[in-house]
């Protein structure tokens, strides 16, 4: 059976698609950069505002991955390579023996206060300040949106 023919993006529609790829890639490389300087990427910094945002400073790893979009097996890597920096550990779930927490040290708390105001900045200066208000409400619900679509 022949598929039929999708509906072709308009001019207008392939312009704006293309300049969300290029913003999105230059938003990763700008906020990637500002990290390196701290000996952390995007994913690693990601990973400790979302254990930090937790009571207890640790989430399960199966959880973890989801919220953070890794494949389990690169969260395993990327969460071991911040073992070996103090910044996290893992432990096995004593509930039921099979889960792995992963938790946020003091030494990662600390790597995050100080690093969480650049990254900010940062975050400010290439998205943030960058968008009229307005625009920025309309960018907010259509994200929204397309989250709902990919949920």
């Amino acid at each position: 059976m022949v598929d039929a023919e999708p509906p072709w993006l308009s001019t207008q529609q392939q312009e704006i698609w293309r300049r969300w790829l290029r913003a999105a890639a230059r938003i990763t490389s700008e906020l990637d950069t500002g990290l390196r300087e701290f000996d952390l990427d995007l994913a690693e910094y990601e990973i400790l505002v979302n254990l930090s945002e937790e009571a207890q400073r640790r989430v399960r790893m199966s959880e973890l991955a989801d919220r953070v979009r890794q494949s389990r097996s690169r969260l395993t890597h990327t969460v071991s390579r911040m073992e070996k920096q103090g910044l996290v550990t893992r432990e096995t779930c004593t509930a039921d023996g099979r889960g792995v927490w992963a938790s946020l040290t003091p030494h990662g708390f600390e790597v995050l206060e100080q690093v969480a105001p650049h990254h900010v900045a940062s975050v400010r200066r290439i998205f943030i300040d960058a968008i009229d208000p307005e625009d920025l409400s309309a960018v907010g619900r259509a994200m929204s949106s397309v989250l709902a679509v990919a949920d």
